[in-house]
This record gives structure tokens, sequence and C-alpha cells, in this order.
């Protein structure tokens, strides 16, 4: 990968349009995965009649944060938090803050 990496940032062209301008398929589908920052995204599209039939997003927030599967098995987020410390009477527990800011630094609000 390095090496075809290495041939993609010769082939760059700073001056080069960014952005490549097409049509709108009548009828097709596509999907967009990427590694963000915070983990997988994913987007994925449908097109009918040439209008968005569906479009759906997973955000790495959807991930790290999903409830457990079909088989119990918990999300990672929930994982991490398995025997995390909690001091006798801290209300907005620290450790807990932490785990959760390590998944993802904007969730940490809405959780304490």
């Amino acid at each position: 990968t390095l090496i075809a990496m290495e041939g993609w940032v010769r082939a760059l062209e700073p001056a080069a349009p960014w952005c490549a301008h097409g049509t709108n398929p009548s009828e097709g589908r596509g999907a967009g995965l990427t590694e963000a920052a915070r983990g997988a995204l994913g987007h994925w599209m449908e097109v009918r009649n040439g209008r968005i039939a569906r479009y759906q997003i997973i955000a790495p927030t959807t991930w790290n944060f999903s409830p457990r599967d079909a088989a119990g098995v918990p999300g990672p987020l929930e994982a991490a938090l398995i025997g995390a410390p909690v001091r006798a009477g801290e209300t907005t527990p620290l450790s807990v803050q932490h785990i959760v800011r390590s998944f993802d630094p904007c969730m940490v609000c809405t959780v304490h």
C-alpha cells in the first residue's frame, strides 16, 4: 500500500480542479466507506427515477455507541465502561468521562 500511496502523491496536481462534476444517474446504488478520526464512517445511497430514494449514514459514534448485538455482545463503549472505577459520592464519575471522551470528545457533555 505504501508504494501505491507514493504513486498517488506523485500524481497529484496542486493546480488541478479538486472536484469533478458529473451528471446524476437515473438509477443506481452507491457506497462510500472511509476511516475518520473517531472510527469507521459509511454512506449508502440508492437513486430511483433520478431522485435519492434511500440514504443512510453510519458515523463513528453509531459504531462506538452501539447497543448489544443479537448475541448480547456489548458495543465498544459499553465494553470499555465495564469495571470503570466510580468513587463513593461521585455524581459525575471522572473515569466514565475519560472513557467516553476517548471514543468521542463531543459525547462527554451529554453523558455527565
